[in-house]
């Protein structure tokens, strides 16, 4: 098969700039903000994005994004696929490659593939093998959020982000997808409440016992809907008598569409929140308060949100030391009743919203 044929140049200064966040989707989620700032300072710009093949559906009519690329992370391929990758970004020819991720392969990777500026966050022996330009880290900054710190990647470049919040695009016809599930689950008038009860281990989370409590305390309220948002939902919190589970088996791009039509998504810090967060969809999460897992780091961005933290003392006295065994067992604070309540709250904030 021949090789396609290399994209066009708009003008021999024109910068092609390769973005790599070749990590999980909330991640992924959080570096969106990162072409559309690029583009709001250079708009004839070339960017494309280099991600793993199942996040690459996150950029899918993306209007500042020109070429989606993937690499394969699986450890057995990932080095044998080098050349072939280093190929295709040849046919590019991208003039800047940012790292928002750490790693030797892609400082290895953008230098075989010519492109003469490259930069990624901190000093490392692979960086400086690379000839890759270290980037500076603020992320021990107080208050420094992730989206935030990755925008330290194109400071460098000269682009002074004016707005850092994550966003995801729908085409039109997901958008009227959107709008006959939501009246298809919201009738008659009532609001649709999405709980995502797994975290894949990468965050605090509840026991899917409390998952299940949480649904049975909302579905109480028959001014509401609640539905599932997990693929594979745990068995305790499968099959409970007035819950939706549309979601099953359904990739990115069905995933979005049925996260956009919730009013709003209860979850702890993972992809799901993210996704929702950057669609507009308000949120109610539950975050541990350790500075490596805390919301000023990691929270949602991009909607209105109430944030659920273990209440002042309890980390003190029953963190088990790692964030992701937490289970926030015997906490007041971060319960189903309390979250419940949140759910309330915020229901009332947006229907009062303040002067």
């Amino acid at each position: 098969m021949p090789a396609a044929p290399a994209p066009p140049i708009l003008g021999a200064m024109q910068k092609r700039i390769l973005i790599c966040r070749q990590d999980r989707l909330g991640d992924v989620v959080l570096a969106t903000a990162l072409p559309r700032e690029i583009k709001r300072r250079w708009p004839d710009a070339y960017v494309g994005v280099l991600v793993r093949g199942y996040t690459r559906e996150l950029f899918a009519h993306d209007p500042h994004v020109d070429a989606v690329l993937t690499d394969d992370f699986r450890p057995a391929t990932r080095w044998p696929s080098f050349w072939a990758r280093v190929g295709e970004l040849r046919r590019h020819r991208f003039t800047h490659g940012l790292m928002a991720l750490a790693d030797a392969r892609m400082a290895y990777l953008l230098a075989a593939a010519g492109i003469p500026r490259r930069y990624g966050h901190g000093i490392t022996l692979y960086h400086a093998l690379s000839l890759t330009r270290p980037v500076m880290s603020r992320k021990l900054r107080k208050g420094q959020h992730e989206s935030a710190y990755s925008m330290d990647l194109v400071r460098v470049l000269g682009v002074e982000p004016e707005d850092t919040d994550p966003r995801l695009f729908l085409s039109e016809r997901e958008r009227e997808a959107v709008e006959h599930c939501r009246s298809e689950w919201g009738a008659p008038g009532r609001r649709i409440v999405g709980l995502q009860t797994t975290s894949g281990a990468s965050a605090p989370n509840w026991e899917p016992a409390r998952w299940a409590e949480l649904a049975r305390l909302l579905t109480k309220d028959p001014r509401l809907q609640v539905m599932i948002t997990d693929m594979a939902p745990p068995p305790v919190v499968d099959g409970l008598e007035g819950v939706l589970y549309p979601l099953r088996g359904l990739g990115i791009r069905p995933t979005m569409v049925r996260l956009a039509a919730l009013d709003v998504l209860v979850a702890t810090s993972t992809g799901p929140l993210h996704m929702a967060a950057a669609l507009g969809v308000p949120t109610v999460s539950l975050y541990c308060p350790l500075p490596s897992s805390e919301p000023a780091l990691w929270g949602p961005l991009g909607s209105e949100g109430i944030t659920v933290l273990p209440e002042p003392g309890f980390c003190r006295d029953r963190c088990p030391g790692d964030p992701h065994v937490c289970t926030y067992a015997g906490s007041r604070q971060a319960s189903p009743t309390h979250v419940a309540a949140e759910v309330a709250r915020l229901f009332l904030e947006m229907e009062n919203p303040p002067a």
